[in-house]
């Protein structure tokens, strides 16, 4: 059997999503399975190199997980001819830049989102990626889930007729940082710093919609800071200037041309009293369907009870029991990891991923018209971006 290798640059890795998800559930597993196989049968083997501001961080985590190179000079790592494909987990802040020097380089790339702080530089990612002929993934990781794989496997088979609506929750009690240390960096709640829920959040229902859905036509959005004092690592107050909870409603066009109806709260400052802290419930004229990240349920309209209102009557219906599982009918790996597989036999057979930097682009404008929205309060169309 053949076999070539990939040296893939990573950089951000000492941050929670880049060294749990990126690292060690995706690249590492990748490494100790022996790569990836190709059509061909060629086996794809992959080399991380870890990159990073603090040397002593990275260095910790190169001799922990048993890799040989690691820097803290991402400008020589994007420079280094033999570096196949830059990986990028920073703070949004510092991605722009990065992105761009990689591709310049002719690095294939493969990043968190969003891609940028505006959706100006989201395009010029995009374009710039046209005018190098590199290969781009942009992480979309939601879709790989095993919740929504039944979920759009449902859609894709007709399960639902003609789909009416879409109602998503998200989140979960984030702590202010006083009494219990908070669960996310205090960098989310600071504007300034790039922090905010509608920035952090927004780009990843826009590919979910998509995904799932159809096209984003329009958003009305009212974004909140309900709690405006919080506590950061070295238990410093500080005013958080960002927003903790977003409240939208989305217009959606089916492929078919369908108007559906998306409605999804995103909140850290909501106690979790769901099965998962994301559901999404679709709900179209002959069935519907609730899905979480690993789980979903459905009901078709023969098995839809006839409820009645009653308020003088306790509720006797146990209707929760009235759904079925939807069956995975496959073994559904790590989300990520399935991404980067993905991504990284696109690169060896040359051809564009599916979720691509425009993509992303579309994710940054719907965060960005989320905030105009909630500031004009009005709803807004969310126009299509050509390069």
């Amino acid at each position: 059997m053949t076999s070539r290798t990939l040296r893939i640059a990573m950089n951000g890795i000492t941050g929670r999503m880049g060294y749990r998800q990126h690292l060690v559930r995706s690249i590492l597993p990748i490494r100790d399975q022996g790569g990836v196989t190709l059509e061909d049968g060629t086996r794809l083997q992959v080399e991380p190199i870890l990159v990073g501001r603090n040397a002593d961080k990275v260095r910790e985590l190169a001799e922990l997980h048993g890799i040989e190179h690691w820097t803290t000079d991402a400008d020589a790592v994007i420079g280094d001819p033999t570096v196949d494909i830059y990986f990028d987990a920073q703070v949004t802040s510092r991605r722009y830049a990065a992105l761009t020097a990689a591709m310049k380089a002719g690095k294939h790339i493969f990043t968190e989102k969003p891609t940028a702080e505006t959706l100006e530089e989201a395009i010029d990612l995009a374009r710039l990626r046209e005018s190098t002929g590199v290969t781009a993934g942009v992480v979309h990781d939601k879709l790989y889930l095993p919740g929504l794989v039944k979920l759009r496997r449902l859609v894709d088979e007709g399960f639902f007729g003609r789909i009416l609506s879409l109602r998503g929750e998200f989140g979960y009690w984030v702590f202010e940082g006083d009494g219990q240390e908070a669960q996310r960096p205090s960098w989310n709640y600071r504007k300034e710093d790039g922090g905010g829920i509608v920035v952090d959040m927004f780009c990843h229902w826009n590919y979910v919609l998509e995904g799932i859905l159809g096209e984003v036509k329009t958003v009305n959005a009212q974004a909140v800071t309900h709690i405006p004092t919080r506590w950061d690592e070295q238990g410093k107050e500080y005013a958080a200037t960002a927003d903790d909870a977003a409240y939208g409603i989305f217009e959606i066009e089916t492929p078919g041309g369908d108007p559906v109806i998306a409605q999804i709260n995103s909140s850290w400052t909501v106690r979790v009293f769901r099965d998962e802290l994301v559901e999404f419930q679709v709900d179209g004229t002959h069935g519907s369907a609730v899905a979480g990240l690993r789980n979903c349920v459905a009901q078709q309209r023969a098995h839809t009870p006839k409820p009645v209102w009653n308020p003088d009557l306790p509720v006797t219906e146990p209707f929760r029991e009235q759904w079925l599982d939807v069956p995975a009918n496959a073994d559904l790996d790590n989300g990520f990891k399935l991404q980067w597989e993905e991504f990284l036999r696109d690169v060896a057979a040359g051809r564009t991923h599916r979720f691509d930097l425009l993509s992303a682009a579309r994710g940054v404008q719907l965060a960005e018209l989320g905030l105009k929205s909630s500031a004009e309060g009005r709803r807004l169309p969310v126009p299509e971006i050509t390069l």
